[in-house]
């Protein structure tokens, strides 16, 4: 079930109009996971490291219920996207917004951008695939304009391919989206490599 009252760390920019980018952990992890990246991101942004409102048994959290690796229940899904659109409505009201997903996180990001495309200023996809099977409209080019960061890895053993391989055309031939892409050696982690094409887009994006 998910919690209501989201956990939240922040790092950089204090400032009330600074871009705000999401970082969103993968499966069992939470929002330590991903705090440490800001370190090595563009200065003069605001970070929010999301904890999952999923707490999982095994320990640990994610964003939504699936039924199987990498394919969110609609109705969790939904739910999760509600908790964080309602946080967003307090916290960053006139500001751009980027969420940077890594692995389930990319999943849910994912999900923000197809449940509100306007919203968004961007997205950093990250070793993760999409929820094009959730029930959010993914016809019609809905991300036409967007700039997406889209990283895979070469050796990724955690995420089922063959979902891997559908987001990555959707994201390049259906989504309309402006796209920088990457296929970078080694396997599910956010590698250095990974963190420093990350930085290069957001600065691209902002400056």
């Amino acid at each position: 079930m998910a919690d209501t009252e989201l956990v939240v760390q922040r790092a950089g920019s204090t400032a009330a109009d600074a871009p705000l980018i999401l970082l969103l952990h993968g499966r069992g992890a939470d929002e330590r996971s991903m705090l440490g990246l800001a370190d090595v991101l563009p200065r003069g942004l605001a970070y929010a490291a999301v904890r999952g409102p999923v707490a999982l048994p095994e320990g640990g959290f994610t964003w939504f219920q699936n039924a199987g690796l990498g394919r969110p229940l609609p109705e969790s899904l939904n739910s999760s996207i509600a908790v964080l659109t309602a946080w967003l409505d307090a916290e960053a009201a006139g500001r751009p917004v980027v969420p940077v997903g890594f692995s389930a996180g990319a999943l849910f990001g994912g999900g923000l951008l197809l449940s509100d495309p306007g919203r968004y200023a961007g997205f950093g996809l990250l070793l993760g695939a999409l929820p094009l099977h959730a029930g959010l409209s993914t016809q019609g080019h809905p991300w036409t304009g967007k700039p997406v960061l889209a990283v895979h890895a070469e050796a990724d053993e955690v995420m089922p391919a063959e979902l891997m391989s559908e987001a990555w055309r959707w994201v390049h031939e259906e989504s309309g989206a402006t796209v920088t892409s990457a296929i970078v050696a080694g396997g599910h982690t956010i590698s250095v490599e990974t963190a420093g094409l990350l930085s290069d887009w957001l600065t691209g994006l902002f400056g």
